[in-house]
């Protein structure tokens, strides 16, 4: 009796479920299933190995090869054929992952940054950000970019919280020496003080355009205004701060 198959996890359902040729396709339809589809974005799109693409899926590697294989077989039969190729089927499930971490672990030439964010922009306190906006930069190119909510309290749970998401940069506007500390013992990288867009600050990073400074920026000692509840108002200073640069030495935000 064979053993029965182990049920794959993937982790979301694809937003698009059949391509075809313009025109002129042939009659023939070729069927890839969702789990060998998931094989084809962690892999290829998402630059994982084999061995992490198979712990994510809770599978063995050699699972992964085999069914890989046979969805790079299907992809080339429907574009080299002019065959219709639709999603469909598998033995798999959505992996029900929290909605504090990311599903998708982190290629090997992957650099992982994350930005406190808020409404587009770089939210400004770091120990009370929300939500951060992380993205996947490779080659100098971000590849993806998704939005994480955080669920710790503290600059310690937040410098925990971004290790686990295997985050190595940190790119935020007012922060604390604490927050420092703790970031810098889990090997994350602070590019502080930065004031504007997100995306903005994420693509000059990624362009090699980005200035570090992990200088805390929020030190109620020094020149801030505190309101009547004590909490500090920052007077971000631009010599603390990281900067970006354009080709005719603008700034980028």
């Amino acid at each position: 009796m064979p053993r029965p198959k182990r049920c794959r996890q993937i982790c979301q359902y694809p937003d698009y479920w059949s391509f075809a040729p313009l025109s002129d396709a042939k009659e023939e339809v070729v069927e890839l299933a969702l789990d060998e589809l998931e094989t084809i974005r962690l892999i290829d799109y998402f630059s994982l190995s084999q061995v992490d693409c198979a712990e994510q899926m809770g599978v063995s590697r050699t699972t992964v090869t085999s069914m890989y294989n046979r969805a790079r077989k299907k992809i080339a039969e429907s574009i080299i054929g002019g065959k219709k190729l639709e999603i469909n089927g598998g033995n798999c499930k959505v992996k029900k992952s929290s909605v504090y971490t990311l599903c998708n672990k982190k290629g090997k030439n992957i650099m992982r940054v994350a930005i406190p964010y808020e409404n587009g922009e770089v939210f400004q306190h770091f120990g009370h950000t929300e939500k951060f906006k992380v993205y996947d930069v490779e080659n100098g190119v971000i590849n993806n970019s998704t939005i994480i909510e955080t669920q710790g309290e503290g600059h310690g749970a937040i410098a925990g919280f971004l290790q686990t998401n295997e985050v190595n940069v940190l790119i935020c506007g007012g922060i604390g020496d604490g927050a420092v500390k703790a970031l810098l013992a889990a090997n994350i990288d602070i590019y502080a003080g930065a004031l504007g867009l997100a995306d903005d600050f994420a693509n000059a990073f990624a362009e090699g355009k980005l200035v570090s400074a992990s200088e805390p920026t929020c030190n109620c000692s020094g020149h801030h205004d505190h309101n009547q509840e004590g909490n500090c108002e920052h007077d971000h200073v631009n010599s603390h701060g990281c900067s970006c640069h354009g080709d005719d030495g603008g700034c980028c935000h």
